[in-house]
């Protein structure tokens, strides 16, 4: 019996919002073609849908299922690594494989958005008989003339948009021309790569350290043994990671693999992309948030076709479509822009690597100065394997730290001041030396808030419980939450209404780049935060400006904390140390080390040596004094033990619950009705802290509240938590996000 006699099913599941899969007849024509992994068109209640094959069978239990109405894609999008992938996600992170497949095939992917043409205007007769004309019509036609005058400088052809640029004319004297049979104008398909275009130059890899050697070699037995190892490669700030990545992307290459290297979203500059570049040109796709459909479609496709063997973005590039995935790195792993924190799958794209890399059966590197304590946890008992550098590449040592104690400079100042006077001294010797300088503070604005004296109120944002912070440049009040603003600034309390004038308080990135110029007229400063680079490509413009020599400070938010190497920084300093520690969250300590550690290591990173100055109110803090010594050992020692002593991660698995409604009062009862039965179905194991508002209790006119679990298996809260929603009845306007291994328990 031939197959096209046997009915043959596909399980499909669908973009839409529907949480199970469904049968559909596949039509004998296309029996050939249909796989795992194929996108297609179905019918569903009368109209055509798009999804996904997730099976192929001989027979369903609905033998009278409706055929696919085609195919929208001749071959499979997604690799069969990445299917396998897809169905973990789905599982660990309790999310419908609609949502895991929206984030594994970009929505640019899924619209089959067409390649960008444009119009290329090319000579269709000898440059002897356009000469000819030329000369011919030059007093008579001079529009024509100037158009003929360019076509003749051109080696084969140009761009129709250029040669308009270049004759400041209009189109009429290029389509006379082509009427004439002296032109032939036709389109041609563009690259939209952001890499088009970029200058570099080719580098050659560099001769390798003692302790580079050495990690090289034990991640590179693994690349050519072809099994899946985890390699935690912890190395100081300046350590040479980023050679190791080239070196071991080189062997990945040699042996005919691709490579995924994973950079955080803010650390996703020219710089970084232009070192991978020059080692290996041609070879490169770029992925993050900043492209345009267009961009992200044909960078999609080139790795899709295998044009492309090196990736190269933020935490969605994990899922690139890779054909023989050899290598995958997550440099600064224990950067917290890898977890999707705010829609299902609350996926981090440090454990989806790891994972991808078990069931490809691929080498992974996690690399970090400050490594997250889970996965320093694990590289210590054996799950991943070690590997430290210690010292700094190149010539270049490790900067000083100075601690100052602000509550003393504030009454040197008689009052408050941003600036401790041993930093001004340092920014402004470094002016006079032509050395540069970071100054870091993670907050963006000028005034954090806007206070009434008498009442002792802040003007909030009437959508989010959040204090509205005050912009100079705008003259207006703007909650960082939702985008609300309010312009002008009420001059005087709207809630008590005494008449007493508002004053402002506390400093953001705007005040300290203002009171700087106030201090320093003739100091150079560029700033860069969320309000500086809303454009497309500001930040790489900025930092290329800094590179340069543009300026003499740098000023900015963590935006600067990582990955940037400038030779001629000699000066780091950290505004306010103790800000994130302030957070009642029980990472709040592993954030502060790991921001002020970072920072440190962007000085003293050439030929002379460094000076980092933090500025603290708690200068005898253990995490500050540690993070000034840059003692990562002795951090984790402290830490780990604490976390043991309070079951916290790593030695207890973690779920935050959080429930969002219109209603604040109804939101709590189904939140804490939520967690009453879940706690009626957990094992004993399980601990259950209560329902809380969440740090943001408030966010967009939507009330939020939270609680956690903890317990020794994420899977046995898993195969619970999902009977426990279908029993409740749960109204569509309440939203419920479930947050495994979550990195905040507070916000």
């Amino acid at each position: 019996m031939n197959d096209s006699v046997i009915p043959r099913f596909a399980t499909v599941i669908l973009d839409v919002a529907i949480d199970k899969t469904l049968d559909y007849a596949i039509p004998t024509h296309l029996c050939a073609q249909v796989r795992r992994g194929v996108r297609v068109e179905v019918p569903l209640r009368g109209h055509p849908r798009a999804g996904y094959i997730l099976e192929v069978k001989e027979t369903s239990p609905f033998p009278k299922a409706l055929p696919i109405i085609r195919l929208l894609s001749e071959t499979a999008l997604i690799p069969e690594d990445l299917f396998d992938l897809a169905l973990w996600i789905s599982r660990y992170y309790l999310s419908p494989l609609s949502n895991v497949f929206k984030i594994l095939v970009p929505s640019s992917i899924r619209k089959e958005i067409q390649p960008k043409q444009q119009l290329f205007v090319m000579r269709q007769q000898t440059r002897e008989q356009l000469k000819e004309y030329c000369e011919k019509i030059r007093n008579k036609n001079s529009a024509q003339a100037t158009v003929l005058d360019e076509m003749l400088r051109v080696k084969k052809g140009i761009l129709l948009s250029e040669l308009l640029e270049k004759t400041q004319g209009s189109r009429s004297p290029v389509d006379t021309l082509v009427n004439k049979g002296f032109l032939l104008v036709e389109p041609i398909k563009i690259d939209r790569s952001p890499l088009v275009g970029e200058e570099y130059l080719l580098t050659k890899p560099k001769i390798l350290t003692g302790e580079q050697k050495i990690a090289l070699d034990k991640i590179g037995s693994s690349i050519d043994a072809n099994i899946f190892q985890t390699h935690l490669l912890h190395g100081i700030t300046g350590s040479g990671k980023t050679e190791i990545y080239l070196q071991a992307i080189e062997k990945a290459l040699q042996q005919k693999k691709d490579a995924i290297m994973l950079v955080p979203e803010i650390s996703l500059t020219a710089q970084t992309i232009e070192r991978f570049r020059s080692r290996f040109p041609n070879k490169i796709a770029i992925l993050h948030h900043r492209l345009s459909h267009g961009e992200r479609f044909d960078e999609w496709h080139k790795i899709h076709r295998g044009e492309a063997t090196i990736v190269i973005g933020a935490r969605s590039a994990v899922f690139s479509p890779v054909k023989r995935l050899g290598l995958l790195i997550v440099d600064e792993e224990h950067e917290q822009s890898y977890k999707q924190q705010e829609e299902s799958p609350c996926y981090h794209a440090r454990d989806v690597a790891v994972m991808r890399g078990k069931i490809a059966q691929a080498t992974v590197i996690l690399g970090s100065a400050t490594p997250s304590i889970e996965s320093y946890y694990n590289a210590k008992n054996g799950k991943y394997n070690l590997c430290e550098l210690h010292k700094r590449a190149e010539s270049s040592s490790l900067p000083s730290v100075t601690i100052v104690d602000m509550k003393k400079e504030f009454e040197k100042a008689k009052g408050f001041t941003s600036f401790s006077e041993l930093l001004l001294a340092e920014i402004k010797l470094r002016q006079q030396k032509g050395e540069q300088s970071i100054l870091f503070l993670n907050r963006r604005g000028y005034h954090t808030t806007l206070l009434c004296p008498s009442c002792q109120k802040a003007i909030r944002c009437p959508h989010c419980s959040l204090a509205l912070t005050f912009h100079f440049s705008k003259n207006s009040l703007a909650c960082h939450l939702c985008d609300f603003t309010l312009s002008p600034p009420p001059a005087t309390c709207p809630e008590c209404k005494k008449g007493v004038p508002m004053k402002f308080q506390g400093i953001g990135t705007e005040l300290i780049e203002r009171s700087l110029h106030a201090i320093f007229p003739d100091l150079r400063t560029i700033r860069i935060d969320a309000d500086t680079t809303r454009h497309k490509g500001s930040q790489q413009k900025l930092l290329r400006d800094f590179g340069t020599g543009k300026a003499d400070v740098l000023i900015g938010t963590q935006m600067i904390a990582k990955g940037l190497h400038f030779a001629e920084v000699t000066l780091v300093g950290v505004l306010n140390g103790d800000a994130t520690l302030n957070i009642p969250d029980f990472r709040s300590s592993e954030t502060a080390f790991q921001l002020m550690t970072q920072v440190a290591g962007r000085a003293g990173r050439g030929m002379t040596p460094g000076k980092v100055i933090i500025q603290t109110h708690i200068p005898d803090n253990s995490t500050i004094l540690l993070a000034a010594q840059q003692d990562y050992a002795k951090f984790y020692e402290e830490e780990i033990a604490v976390r043991e002593m309070f079951q916290f991660p790593p030695f207890m698995q973690m779920i935050k619950l959080t429930l969002a409604g219109p209603d604040e009062k109804y939101t709590q009862a189904k939140a804490e009705e939520l967690r009453h039965q879940i706690q009626l179905n957990l094992p004993s194991s399980f601990i259950l802290s209560p329902v809380i508002p969440s740090g943001y209790a408030k966010v967009k006119d939507r009330y939020r509240f939270q609680f956690l679990i903890r317990g020794p298996s994420i899977y046995t809260a898993n195969h619970v938590l999902p009977k426990v929603l279908q029993k409740m009845t749960i109204p569509s306007t309440l939203k419920i996000l479930i947050d495994i291994n979550p990195l905040s328990t507070f916000f």
